[in-house]
């Protein structure tokens, strides 16, 4: 499906990471693995270190709380500021109340603010920042304040090696107002519930409450130890699916907007692990410099806040300064995948601050 908005702006970006790090050869420890084939597979696939939450008590609404208190603090939003909270989500503090309202009650912001939660993972940047769009449609909304938040490491089979040396706790705090200079943007999105075992939690919903059973550690192959609450990733069909659907993705949106690829600045993509990206910008004929591809060595893959901490990581310095066209593109859970072309930059601020 093809959209399109106009006159909308990202003026700022917080991203927020847990100040404990726990490296690969720490995870190691763990898993029931020569330790040869493990770093043998770091190598490869680039891991490095992670950013975990550690404690078993810290929640989505305590990154966000942090976040949004660091920004009114400085001066950078104010709390009556904003008309609309749109938080995604795929580890809510509670199954209900949504956790915006939580956040919302948590700092007694306004009454008269719209609190929505989207549960959605990989893509859920792009998914937010179109929620965001049309909210602005409304005379009544001035400004709408995206969050994206997971904490997933909690959901994660350490002993599983296959997931665990992946995962990224974080949060991401987007300003999103109108702008009459914005101009336009261009997006795609699609969806293939069939292929929804491919990347999911098996237990803790209606289908397969939580219990004692579903606790339980099996052996899953190859020496990896994970429960039904726990994440389950069919690495290879998440591998096939992203090398066969996000390239065409791409150059459909591109076609959609009239644009050629050399036309485009960076590629701001979201962050599985660096071997699927380096794949992916080699079947896509762009170069690695356009395609960031360092968040999961340094920081873990916190699902659809990885957008936006590529662009803290890597760019904060810049888009402060000026402007670029930049394509953004989510894949994963759901299976979902959606792209978006958007001129980025001029921000108030942008930046990356760890949660103590």
């Amino acid at each position: 499906m093809n959209l399109f908005f106009e006159n909308k702006q990202i003026t700022g970006l917080l991203t927020v990471v847990p100040r404990h790090e726990q490296t690969f050869i720490e995870d190691m420890s763990g898993f029931n693995f020569p330790e040869a084939r493990s770093r043998k597979l770091m190598e490869v696939m680039g891991y490095d270190k992670h950013r975990l939450v550690g404690s078993s008590d810290v929640c989505v609404s305590d990154l966000v709380v942090f976040g949004l208190q660091h920004l009114f603090e400085q001066n950078l939003l104010a709390q009556d500021d904003f008309d609309a909270l749109v938080l995604v989500t795929q580890t809510p503090d509670y199954q209900m109340p949504p956790t915006s309202n939580v956040v919302q009650g948590q700092l007694q912001l306004k009454q008269d603010l719209i609190c929505i939660d989207i549960n959605q993972g990989c893509a859920g940047y792009i998914i937010g920042l179109m929620q965001a769009f049309l909210l602005l449609e409304q005379r009544s909304i001035r400004k709408v304040v995206l969050v994206n938040a997971d904490i997933l490491s909690r959901k994660t089979s350490s002993k599983d090696r296959n997931s665990y040396p992946l995962i990224g706790d974080a949060a991401a705090i987007s300003i999103i107002e109108r702008d009459p200079a914005g101009g336009a943007i261009h997006a795609n999105i699609k969806m293939d519930g069939l292929r929804h075992q491919a990347l999911m939690i098996p237990a803790g919903g209606m289908r397969l409450p939580h219990s004692v059973e579903t606790a339980k550690l099996q052996d899953v192959g190859d020496g990896n130890l994970r429960a039904q609450d726990h994440l389950c990733m069919d690495g290879s069909a998440v591998f096939n699916f992203v090398q066969n659907e996000v390239p065409a993705m791409i150059s459909a949106l591109m076609e959609y907007a009239g644009i050629s690829s050399e036309e485009i600045d960076w590629y701001l993509f979201h962050q599985p692990n660096r071997f699927m990206l380096q794949k992916l910008a080699d079947k896509m004929n762009v170069p690695y410099l356009k395609m960031p591809m360092n968040i999961v060595e340094q920081y873990g893959n916190s699902s659809g806040v990885t957008i936006p901490m590529v662009m803290t990581a890597n760019l904060r310095e810049f888009l402060v300064k000026d402007k670029a066209l930049v394509c953004l593109a989510g894949f994963g859970v759901g299976l979902t995948w959606g792209s978006m072309l958007l001129r980025l930059g001029n921000m108030r601020f942008c930046e990356m601050i760890d949660f103590l």
